[in-house]
């Protein structure tokens, strides 16, 4: 089992796991904490912090403590939701203040640590391998961290600390709200191992039915398949998987102001009715690639590939996804792509709810590519001065100051002011 690949793997571990000392801070219900600590008056009462009805928003983005209790979940609709909780208090979210509360909890770990790693809004790892000196052992420092939080900013949170990142993020998970777990190296097997496999960080519900087939339940059961069994399952996930489950994860905290590699560049959205017809979605598809290519263009990337993710209305998610013809930053070659895509693959059963673009096989944009003796290049750089021209004129006048042609329904035009803004112009993107 310690043959070939894993050999190294191991021996990259055992160097690290000595000395690492790595919290997972999750600050607990965050979205309504912060909206109970902004109204108090709501602390009594079961919360759920959820979207606008009106813009088709109307799911649970949050929920404190009590509104847990009746098993209200995150992702369902608010109709739902009251039907478990008649007596719920529904309150709109206010991002602006999220952020800003999660900036000022980011500042109080770095008291502690420069090596502070966002995990979403309301989550961070800490390595203070370093700042036992300092502060003491890992446990003393998040019992610090977790009364400072409450104290500044009336907000509970959960700490998991152990030796690698995966473990204390599935610590911080084991007890809430406004808990310590620890899980050390010494006894991690007796204290994790009987836990569900979903429980850890990397398996998710598809994973974890596909590992259930194999009567894989329990990360210890996990930890202790052929890793090379898992390899043929899974591939490299599957690896990945043993190696966590066996407390062989020596990734990094990585500092504050670290920029990981972009992946893939996206933007979705749900408009306000169904999508019903083709020219509907291809309309939708040429706003979101805009803002795709908007995207490619500031980070210096090229697309190789796209994918799209669609949703219907009885809330059924599936992917597309395609090599295009050559890498491109253009929206516009980005948005017959992706309609291309959708025609190919959707079988037009459901009207669609919402749809997402994604420019996926990412490169730098001046890294070496084939040119295409059929397509001039003149006729790509064309399109992508066109692109530019839009993003100055819309980052000057507003986003809504240049749109694409078919967008311009009459709903759309009287959204728009088309006629009563001078400044308004359409362009027709083919």
């Amino acid at each position: 089992m310690a043959g070939g690949g894993f050999l190294p793997l191991f021996e990259e571990c055992r160097a690290e796991e000595n000395t690492r000392t790595v919290l997972h801070s999750d600050l607990n219900n965050f979205f309504a904490s912060v909206e109970i600590a902004r109204d108090p008056s709501l602390a009594p009462y079961p919360v759920a912090v959820c979207g606008s009805i009106e813009e088709r928003h109307g799911i649970v983005l949050a929920k404190n403590q009590l509104a847990k209790a009746f098993g209200i979940k995150t992702g369902e609709t608010i109709g739902n939701a009251l039907g478990k909780c008649p007596q719920l208090k529904i309150v709109p979210p206010h991002y602006d203040d999220y952020e800003e509360i999660s900036a000022r909890v980011r500042k109080i770990y770095m008291n502690y640590t420069d090596l502070v790693e966002s995990f979403g809004i309301d989550e961070c790892w800490l390595d203070v391998s370093g700042s036992s000196y300092l502060f003491g052992s890992g446990e003393e420092i998040a019992d610090k961290l977790r009364r400072e939080i409450f104290r500044r900013e009336s907000i509970t949170v959960s700490v998991g600390v152990s030796f690698c990142k995966v473990f204390a993020k599935l610590g911080s998970d084991m007890k809430k709200p406004n808990a310590v777990t620890v899980i050390p190296r010494e006894s991690f097997r007796e204290k994790i191992w009987c836990l569900p496999v979903g429980d850890m960080l990397g398996v998710g519900p598809a994973t974890q039915k596909k590992l259930a087939e194999r009567s894989v339940r329990t990360i210890g059961q996990l930890a202790n398949t052929s890793p090379v069994l898992l390899n043929s399952y899974f591939g490299k996930v599957g690896r990945m998987l043993w190696a966590y489950a066996n407390g062989l994860d020596a990734s990094p905290v990585h500092p504050v102001g670290y920029q990981s590699e972009v992946k893939s560049v996206g933007h979705g959205a749900t408009p306000n009715a169904d999508m019903v017809t083709d020219d509907e979605v291809e309309s939708m598809l040429v706003s979101l690639a805009i803002d795709v290519g908007h995207k490619l263009r500031r980070y210096g990337l090229r697309a190789a590939g796209v994918a799209v993710a669609i949703r219907d209305n009885a809330l059924f998610c599936r992917e597309f996804s395609a090599r295009m013809p050559r890498p491109t930053q253009s929206a516009i070659v980005i948005a017959e792509e992706a309609f291309k895509l959708y025609c190919k693959n959707y079988d037009r059963s459901r009207p669609l709810r919402s749809i997402t673009v994604r420019a996926i096989d990412l490169a730098p944009k001046d890294a070496p590519r084939q040119l295409d003796i059929f397509e001039p290049s003149e006729k790509e750089d064309k399109t992508i001065r066109l692109c530019e021209a839009m993003d100055d004129i819309r980052e000057k006048f507003g986003r809504h100051a240049i749109v694409p042609a078919n967008s311009l329904t009459r709903e759309r035009v009287k959204d728009f002011g088309f006629g009563a803004i001078p400044s308004l112009a359409a362009v027709h993107l083919s």
